[in-house]
């Protein structure tokens, strides 16, 4: 039995209506990442937002007992594919306009490194900006120097974009965000530093 001509376009109409929604769709995603680049960019040029980072990856969980934060060997460092995943995430960075930024690192060795590998200007140590991984009871008092840094900063009007390369518990501690290693939390601050929004930028993959 020969099916109707009319079944036939009906079905080439509903293929061909299926594949334009594809494209429009495909093509929707692409222009929102494009627009959330541009963003990234803009935003850290307002006045009201900083780039908040934990750093790459090292191998290992928390720091071995009685490491000492002046001498690196004593802690958990990046290695090989934290060192490349640095670099390739300074390289991203680049191709979303961010050629340089004020950066601040956290004193852990693992911070400094990531910090001078994206390779985004001089790095500037912060205690604020300091695990409190082993001493949770410190979460608040340094949420709130953190609070008073991004307001330092931000209050000078400079249309440099701010980075901060810090670990998990200070990043989840002010935005409530879990992230991973090497993940970027670009976050909208009030006129106090304090923490309004965010939008997550996950790692690039080296």
């Amino acid at each position: 039995m020969r099916t109707p001509k009319s079944t036939n376009k009906s079905i080439l109409m509903s293929w061909f209506s299926r594949i334009i929604a594809l494209i429009v769709f495909m093509m929707s995603s692409l222009f929102s990442v494009e627009q959330a680049m541009a963003s990234l960019a803009g935003d850290l040029q307002d006045g009201q937002h900083v780039l908040l980072m934990r750093h790459a990856d090292a191998p290992g969980y928390g720091d071995p007992a009685g490491y000492v934060l002046s001498q690196c060997s004593t802690q958990r460092n990046l290695d090989d594919y934290g060192k490349k995943q640095s670099r390739v995430i300074g390289n991203w960075l680049s191709n979303q306009g961010l050629q340089n930024a004020q950066v601040f690192s956290s004193p852990w060795c693992r911070c400094l490194d990531t910090a001078t590998l994206l390779n985004k200007g001089p790095v500037k140590i912060e205690p604020a900006l300091g695990s409190f991984f082993d001493n949770m009871s410190l979460e608040k008092k340094q949420t709130k120097e953190l609070e008073a840094l991004i307001k330092n900063i931000l209050s000078q009007q400079s249309k440099k974009p701010t980075i901060f390369v810090t670990h998990h518990v200070n990043i989840q501690a002010f935005t409530g965000k879990v992230v991973g290693v090497g993940d970027m939390v670009l976050v909208k601050v009030n006129k106090n530093g304090e923490y309004l929004s965010h939008v997550m930028y996950p790692s690039p993959t080296p």
